[in-house]
This record gives structure tokens, C-alpha cells and sequence, in this order.
């Protein structure tokens, strides 16, 4: 009797640790990602083994449930959730303007969707420049509201450095991050490359190593000419992520929206990097899409019977007409019976 109560009880803390597993919702409905194993979660120890035996490291910017369970499923290595949202999902000319608040939406979405790999967060633009506290107070934010197992921030300068020390030391994993650094344009004069004379790209490598010094365990270089990048791989023992720094890098970053293409409104090129390649050109699919359901909602053609698949039956139908009729609504009833008639399938 024991040991029967000790398996229905197994059974019952089972069904409820699985039924509340946010990736697993009631087959109702609507169906859902398939559940991860755990055993392959991405770790910091598998970049270090990946980057020790010299295989690349995969990256991609998401910002969403969708895009995360695509990276998923794919076995992306890292999922990184940009302050780059503030241009590519929320219009802006530059990334400034994201709050931390909006972030921590875009964290918890991808953290979601994405079982898989290592997640890592940007600390976005005035979080963590005013000191170390702050800087500790944000990543700690980032990983306790946001589900990331890491944090991204930007810049080489004392201040940057120290504050990236100081994450490291409160137990949070940090990557890094020079070269082109978005949130110092009006520094920098705009989005332009950098480490492309020999102060410029001596710097780059410095930082770099700066940066490893501190306790990152890597650092993304964006917009560096691929001899610097590979002198600043060549020097650190950590894995560098290469965007737009060509090829000789630990691994590679591309921002999800830009690798499939969708950004085709013309307000978009200036957001799609010239260093992107597209492996597709998602937005084509998607407008042709948009533009066929406008047309068959126009000509009434969707849905058909075979996108209206919850039936009543012939019984319970009647009961619904003639008690539509009792209460008056015969043009109601009418209805019903037409469009009961027009979902039968044709023979």
C-alpha cells in the first residue's frame, strides 16, 4: 500500500513539474517547442573546450520567444540579447535609448525559448558607467529578472574595466567588448570601424587584453580589419567573437534579423551592416505571405473548412437554433444554419 502511494505520488510530482515547464503548454490548442535535455545546456566549460581544440564558437543576436527556439534548434552556441533591439525590433536610430526594463522583457523572452545555449545579456547604455555598484546592481538584474547566464558590456576605458572586474568578482560571467562600440558614437563619431591605423588598432589589442585581465572570459571585436583581429586572437587565451572583424576570430556574431534577411523596408539598410552575409531573404517570404492572406481575407477565401476545425454537431446544433429562435434572433439562426451548411466539405 506504501509503495503504491510513494509511485501515484512520483507520478503526480512529475505531471505537475513537467505541466509547469514554461516550454511544455497543454497540447489544447496550440502545440509547443519540444523540451530540451539538460545535458547538452552550453556552458562556459564547453566554449573553453570548443576553443581549445580550435573549433568555432557560434553566436547570434535574438530578441525574442521565436527567434530564441530557432537558435534552439539550430544548436546555435550562444544566444546573445543585444541592446541592438533598440534599432533592429524597436526603431531607433542607434542604441542608446533601450532601457534596462525594456531589456529584461527581451532576456526573459529568449531565456524562454532557448534551453540550449549559453544566454547572455548587454547591459544597455547608462546601467553601468557611474560606478561599480551600479554596474554589479544591473548585471546582477540581468541574470536574476532576466534568465541570462551571462552579461556583455562595452568599452576598454579605466572605468569599464574596473566595472567589469567588479562583475566578475560578484560571481557573473562577462564578455566583453571593443572595436566598434555602438554606445560610444558620440565619441566615435558615428558607427565607423576601428584599428585602422597603428594607434587605433594597437588599442583594439590592449583593450583586448585589458578586458581578459579583468576576468572576461570573452571579447567581441566588431568592425576591426581581420589583421588586427587576429593579432588581438592571437595574443588573449580567451575566445574572441568576431563581427564584421573577419575570419580569423574564436568564433562569429551575426544579428538574427540581419542572417535571414528580413529587414527589406527601405528604413532598414541603414540597420543591416555592409559586413552581414544573408543566408536568406526571410522578408521576401514574409511580405509575400502578408500580401497573399490580405487578398484571400479580401476575397473571403480564408479560412475554409479546413482552417475551421472546431465542430458542433448536428444535435447540438439544432438545440442552438431553435433556442436562437425562442429568444427572437431568427436572422441569427439563420445564419448559423447557413454557415453550418457552407462548412460541410464539398463531395
Amino acid at each position: 500500500m506504501a509503495s503504491s502511494l510513494t509511485r501515484n505520488c512520483s507520478r503526480f510530482s512529475k505531471a505537475i513539474s513537467v505541466r509547469f515547464m514554461s516550454n511544455l503548454p497543454e497540447n489544447t490548442v496550440y502545440g509547443g517547442p519540444k523540451p530540451q535535455n539538460p545535458n547538452q545546456r552550453v556552458t562556459l566549460t564547453h566554449l573553453r573546450q570548443k576553443h581549445r581544440k580550435g573549433e568555432p564558437i557560434t553566436v547570434v543576436t535574438a530578441y525574442d520567444y521565436p527567434s530564441a527556439v530557432h537558435l534552439d534548434t539550430a544548436g546555435i552556441d550562444v544566444c546573445l540579447v543585444g541592446d541592438s533591439a533598440s534599432m533592429v525590433v524597436h526603431g531607433h536610430d542607434t542604441t542608446l535609448p533601450i532601457s534596462l526594463d525594456e531589456m529584461l522583457v527581451h532576456c526573459r523572452a529568449v531565456a524562454r525559448g532557448a534551453k540550449r545555449p549559453l544566454l547572455v545579456g548587454d547591459l544597455p547604455f547608462g546601467t553601468y558607467e557611474s560606478s561599480s555598484s551600479q554596474a554589479v546592481d544591473t548585471a546582477v538584474r540581468v541574470l536574476k529578472e532576466g534568465g541570462m547566464d551571462a552579461i556583455k558590456l562595452e568599452g576598454g576605458s579605466a572605468s569599464r574595466i574596473t566595472a567589469a572586474k567588479a562583475i566578475v568578482e560578484a560571481g557573473i560571467a562577462v564578455i566583453g567588448h571593443v572595436g566598434l562600440t555602438p554606445q560610444a558614437i558620440s565619441v566615435l563619431g558615428g558607427f565607423r570601424p576601428q584599428g585602422r591605423n597603428i594607434a587605433s588598432a594597437v588599442k583594439v589589442v590592449e583593450t583586448a587584453m585589458a578586458l581578459q585581465e579583468a576576468g572576461c572570459f570573452s571579447v567581441v571585436l566588431e568592425c576591426v580589419p581581420p589583421p588586427v583581429a587576429a593579432a588581438a586572437t592571437s595574443a588573449l587565451k580567451i575566445p574572441t567573437i568576431g563581427i564584421g572583424a573577419g575570419p580569423f576570430c574564436s568564433g562569429q556574431v551575426l544579428v538574427y534579423h540581419d542572417l535571414l534577411g528580413m529587414m527589406q523596408h527601405p528604413h532598414h539598410a541603414k540597420v543591416t551592416p555592409k559586413f552581414c552575409k544573408q543566408y536568406a531573404n526571410v522578408g521576401e517570404v514574409i511580405n509575400k505571405a502578408l500580401i497573399e492572406y490580405k487578398e484571400e481575407v479580401s476575397k473571403k477565401v480564408f479560412p475554409g473548412p479546413s482552417h475551421s476545425p472546431y465542430k458542433i454537431t448536428a444535435s447540438e446544433l439544432d438545440g442552438f437554433l431553435t433556442e436562437l429562435q425562442k429568444l427572437g434572433f431568427d436572422k441569427a439562426a439563420s445564419a448559423a444554419a447557413s454557415a453550418a451548411e457552407n462548412m460541410e466539405p464539398s463531395k
